[in-house]
């Protein structure tokens, strides 16, 4: 396990759980959505020296996801209400721009569209391009949505039941392609590769799938992580991060624990240190030169086990090169 001795606390984290973190496409300024009941939206400036609070926001309900505008000028959060907001930070000013029927779990910022997409509890995904009250499009789901990830024009949409939609989104009135999770337990996090020829999704069982979306030569494969005690302690995975650069990613789960892989040579290329509690969010910078994770009980493991005493906390990991490159097959 690689010491974990070099990655730098953030200041004035939330004082209740990270849901979500998010770097800005433009800066070092990083912005996590919590359950917090006030400054539940927070953003900090990252530097060699620190991660320091520029600014933040309170949304009425608690907030469960985070994006940023493609000029790093705007921020996005949804929450529980079914609200989703507009931050501007320049005049630190909040907009209500979306509406749902139940929880927003998951969105993201389109720029090609110049819309934001946001997945809901409600089965739906709805498009907005923030200047009107109502949906540009909307997209029915089977069920209630767990999690998302667009790079455009691909689009992942996974839900309860272990349904799994795709869209291509130069088409948006049909889905590209619907199949069940190759995992056999609840989806909890998804990422498209960088090169949108496929994603990678965790679930609550310890496991990754590497699915890609033409799989011709059956390359898609699953295999088995944040666990435990030989495999007989396991963990949901949280978070799944790929690399902008390298096509690499990190993945974060409920042992405490984050690690970086190669889904190509199928290699892990680094463990680090077990954290005192959960891992709940990642992100990696604009350069992939930083990643941030969140430390904090993700009530994977009920009430029973949750402690007030047990303080969240974020860091960022500066990460050379040499970590997180791709490398030869063994």
């Amino acid at each position: 396990m690689a010491l974990a001795q070099k990655d730098i606390e953030v200041q004035q984290p939330p004082s209740d759980a990270v849901s979500s973190l998010c770097f800005s496409p433009k800066s070092n300024f990083l912005v996590g959505g919590s359950w917090d009941v006030k400054d539940n939206v927070r953003c900090w400036e990252i530097s060699s020296q620190g991660g320091f609070s520029k600014v933040s926001t309170t949304h009425e309900s608690p907030v469960l996801c985070t994006s940023w505008s493609g000029d790093g000028q705007r921020v996005f959060f949804g929450g529980c209400d079914g609200k989703a907001k507009m931050w501007n930070l320049a005049t630190n000013q909040t907009q209500q721009i979306a509406q749902h029927s139940s929880g927003i779990k998951s969105m993201s910022w389109i720029e090609e569209m110049n819309c934001l997409a946001t997945g809901s509890w409600d089965k739906t995904v709805k498009f907005w391009d923030t200047r009107g009250p109502n949906p540009v499009h909307t997209i029915q789901l089977p069920e209630r949505l767990y999690c998302l990830d667009i790079k455009y024009p691909l689009a992942v949409f996974c839900t309860a039941e272990r349904h799994i939609v795709v869209y291509n989104l130069s088409n948006p009135s049909t889905p590209f392609k619907t199949l069940p999770s190759p995992l056999k337990f609840q989806s909890r996090a998804v990422s498209c590769f960088i090169d949108k020829s496929g994603f990678a999704i965790g679930s609550t069982e310890g496991r990754v799938g590497i699915e890609y979306i033409q799989d011709t030569n059956g390359k898609s494969f699953a295999f088995k992580c944040h666990r435990e005690n030989s495999g007989s302690d396991i963990y949901p995975v949280n978070s799944i991060s790929f690399h902008p650069q390298w096509g690499t990613f990190a993945t974060a789960g409920g042992d405490g624990t984050f690690n970086f892989w190669d889904k190509d040579s199928k290699q892990r290329l680094k463990a680090f240190t077990k954290m005192p509690q959960p891992i709940s969010a990642t992100s990696w910078n604009f350069d992939g030169t930083l990643f941030a994770y969140s430390v904090c009980y993700d009530w994977f493991k009920g009430s029973e086990h949750y402690n007030p005493n047990n303080k969240s906390q974020i860091f960022f990991h500066p990460t050379p090169e040499a970590e997180i490159k791709n490398k030869p097959k063994k």
